[in-house]
């Protein structure tokens, strides 16, 4: 922990808290995991309930329900949510903010589409869409008959994918539309399931790639409630940046180093996760205060 300044991070969570008149939490994740559950739970009681939370949200990706869980949690500890996004916010990160009562997205914020992804053969990733779009793309591109698509592409879609695993998909699918209008449901209290559901739809299929970077602004024109808060964005960037040169396994020199996959901070202290590039020992957690 060496070269994180716990002290720099403490100081520019408390300069947030009085900007907002809020509690701050920070949550930098590699991958949003059930396992971050434990650590969560203890940072958030030693915050308490209050009247307003802010999370300062830096995040990848992860699982669907891992980011349902985190947005349970974060709820019952706050009357009112915000998420400030001044970066990285994609995939399930982009989910967990559909919770929120704002956000607050900085001019770099980057959210994404919330499709589900099966692991491919061989490496890579196969997007909820890539397998939808299937009998489209051989109707458009070879001119098949619609009828003959669709037959040819479950045809192929099953031999190139075991049956059960292709339903599991499906399920997967489905489960994500659930939870994403579950959790815009507090958001948007007073919009209409119909409503709802539109955006989920559109967050899950309305643009054609996975990593699509989506900005605020394009947030906001989906009817979610993002803004923009110049003095906000000051006081969170040096935290983003922080996160940046902390979080992920790219900052290593050499593969055989260990590396920090999270970070939870309040004003009181730091919570680093590390893990280890041989993964015989688990992930471990390593703390240090804040001033007193």
């Amino acid at each position: 922990m060496s070269s994180l300044d716990v002290n720099a991070l403490s100081s520019a969570i408390q300069e947030l808290e009085r900007e907002r008149d809020s509690r701050v939490l920070v949550l930098g994740a590699s991958s949003m995991e059930l396992e971050l559950l434990p650590e969560l739970y203890e940072t958030c009681r030693e915050i308490g309930p209050v009247p307003r939370l802010d999370v300062v949200l830096h995040g990848r990706g992860g699982v669907v329900n891992a980011a349902r869980r985190i947005a349970l949690l974060l709820r019952r500890h706050a009357d009112h949510l915000a998420f400030i996004v001044p970066y990285h916010c994609e995939s399930a990160a982009t989910l967990l903010t559909l919770c929120a009562d704002e956000i607050v997205a900085g001019e770099l914020a980057l959210f994404s589409p919330i499709d589900p992804l099966l692991d491919g053969v061989g490496g890579g990733s196969i997007s909820g869409q890539d397998i939808r779009l299937f009998g489209e793309m051989a109707e458009r591109w070879f001119r098949i008959e619609p009828e003959g698509a669709r037959a040819e592409s479950l045809a192929l879609l099953c031999n190139s994918i075991f049956p059960p695993t292709l339903t599991a998909f499906y399920r997967t699918t489905q489960e994500m539309a659930q939870i994403g209008e579950e959790l815009l449901a507090w958001q948007l209290p007073d919009a209409g399931p119909a409503l709802r559901k539109s955006i989920v739809e559109r967050l899950m299929s309305g643009y054609h790639s996975h990593n699509y970077a989506l900005s605020g602004d394009d947030m906001t024109g989906l009817g979610l409630r993002v803004r923009l808060d110049a003095a906000v964005e000051r006081r969170a960037w040096p935290i983003s940046r922080i996160l940046q040169a902390t979080v992920g396994g790219g900052l290593r020199d050499t593969s055989d180093q260990p590396w920090y996959d999270t970070l939870l901070a309040t004003r009181s202290g730091v919570r680093l996760r590390q893990r280890h590039p041989d993964g015989l020992l688990s992930p471990q957690w390593i703390s240090a205060e804040g001033p007193a």
